[in-house]
């Protein structure tokens, strides 16, 4: 199978690329793999050096809102996994252009051209923050979408035209959306990293207003495994929830953190809360489990202590990226 990945060197599509290149992943077993990926910030090739000299991986650099570069990258594919996207809440509400850009007219062109040459599996990649928020209980695949954040927004419009391409042209399109994400090479924008290579540098944490915002977290390469299975035997037209089953607040989340990094609350800033910050996501991913034989493998204490050990051990990779 030939399978274009797209945002392929990000964080989660490059955890997906290393699985299906060590044939780790169920279906995808010898599958080729072309990665397009604009390079941004938040994507980097050496997220691939582990399966760089694959001779079962092509790299197109480029953007895929160009529709030029996407009509000659889509020929000959018989699966698109399309995990590109801007995601990063807090740039979405300095700048939102560019989240609608990449986030709903990209997703337009690769589905036009996926549409064009007779894709045969399509997996659009989405977020549990396109509900909003919920308080109590879970969201099911049929719940309204009900987005609060520039990005969340972008997030419900991709996913609703890629769902309308298959009403509307049968184009065989399934939307997956996740938990919240951790794992190794997450850019330290992103809370877990940054608080780890804050605190492994001898930095403050920066804790959102009282830390009481509860989220649930999957290890990435979880993630991957319930997108292959997706990709290999999802039904078309449908939305899959992918969850982690460890829900957390922020608050508790940053007490295991601290401990895992040897650090004390001392080094804890509390800083005024994020506009528009949703209190609770909850998915129900019973669909993914029943239908797809889906189950977490990694646990979340060994996978998060995994995780803050990889970045210790990596400090070339993120010292260039540490923000402020």
């Amino acid at each position: 199978m030939k399978v274009l990945v797209t945002g392929g060197a990000g964080f989660i599509g490059s955890a997906f690329v290393r699985g299906v290149l060590t044939d780790t992943l169920p279906g995808l077993e010898g599958a080729h793999v072309t990665v397009v990926d604009k390079l941004t910030y938040a994507g980097s090739l050496a997220n691939l050096a582990p399966v760089a000299t694959s001779g079962r991986l092509d790299v197109v650099p480029g953007d895929v809102c160009d529709p030029a570069l996407v009509e000659a990258v889509m020929r000959r594919h018989e699966g698109v996994v399309h995990f590109a996207a801007e995601s990063h809440v807090d740039r979405s509400i300095r700048a939102a252009a560019e989240f609608a850009m990449t986030n709903v007219v990209g997703t337009q062109v690769l589905l036009d051209a996926a549409l064009r040459h007779g894709v045969e599996r399509f997996v659009h990649v989405s977020t549990d923050e396109v509900y909003g928020s919920i308080p109590s209980g879970s969201w099911t695949e049929s719940s309204p979408v009900a987005p609060n954040s520039p990005y969340a927004a972008t997030k419900a419009g991709a996913d609703l035209l890629a769902l309308s391409y298959h009403r509307t042209h049968g184009l065989p399109v399934t939307v997956t959306r996740c938990a919240n994400n951790y794992g190794p090479y997450q850019h330290p924008e992103k809370l877990i990293p940054r608080f780890v290579t804050n605190l492994l540098e001898g930095r403050t944490v920066p804790l959102y207003g009282d830390g009481s915002q509860v989220r649930d977290w999957i290890h990435v390469d979880d993630h991957c495994r319930a997108t292959a299975l997706v990709l290999e035997r999802g039904k078309p037209g449908e939305v899959y929830h992918v969850g982690g089953g460890q829900e957390l607040t922020n608050r508790e989340l940053t007490g295991l953190l601290l401990r895992a990094c040897g650090a004390d609350w001392d080094r804890v800033v509390q800083v005024e809360d994020r506009k528009g910050h949703d209190r609770r996501y909850a998915l129900d991913d019973s669909r993914l489990r029943d239908e797809l034989g889906y189950r977490p493998e990694v646990d979340f204490a060994g996978g998060l202590a995994a995780t803050v050990r990889w970045y210790r051990d990596n400090p070339g990779w993120w010292r260039p990226l540490v923000i402020d």
